[in-house]
């Protein structure tokens, strides 16, 4: 890290804080590397002139299950573990961590247990899919968007069902 990049980092917030600016750089520049590629893949095939309605609401779904499958499933917290600490149950089926380390494994674990920030990314995949291969990604995001509904009645049968 240059002096001038360590002065900036040092300006933002002290050292204790242990905020991973160098490894939210490096997601962002991954993540924007990545969408200019799909961006670019999909302007090849020919971009759409709109999304229609219902794949973005079937998208939408989608993408909210997918994060919550990704940050908080207590089965997907093998792949969270290289980077986020156990901290107890959450919602049921789910587990609340925090993230560990410093510099990109922190940066990482930040976004691998914040369902908002790895939607984005999952958001990405998806909007690319329907425009590259939109059978195949229908079928996903219908898979993901049944299992979300299975899940929000779950808890509403959990909520109105005597113990």
């Amino acid at each position: 890290m240059t002096a001038a990049v360590r002065d900036r980092a040092a300006a933002y917030a002290p050292p204790q804080a242990d905020i991973p600016l160098r490894g939210y750089a490096e997601l962002i520049a991954t993540f924007a590397s990545v969408g200019t590629v799909a961006l670019a893949a999909a302007a090849r095939r020919g971009l759409p002139q709109r999304i229609g309605v219902g794949d973005l609401a079937l998208l939408s779904v989608a993408t909210h299950h997918a994060a919550r499958l990704i940050t908080k499933d207590k089965v997907t917290s093998v792949a969270r573990a290289p980077f986020t600490e156990y901290e107890g149950s959450g919602d049921p089926g789910e587990v609340e961590e925090h993230p560990r380390g410093h510099g990109v494994q922190k940066a990482i674990g930040e976004l691998v247990t914040c369902p908002y920030c790895i939607g984005q990314w999952i958001a990405l995949a998806g909007v690319t899919g329907i425009v590259l291969a939109p059978r195949t990604t229908r079928t996903i995001a219908s898979v993901l968007t049944v299992s979300a509904a299975s899940d929000y009645l779950q808890i509403a049968h959990r909520a109105v069902s005597p113990e």
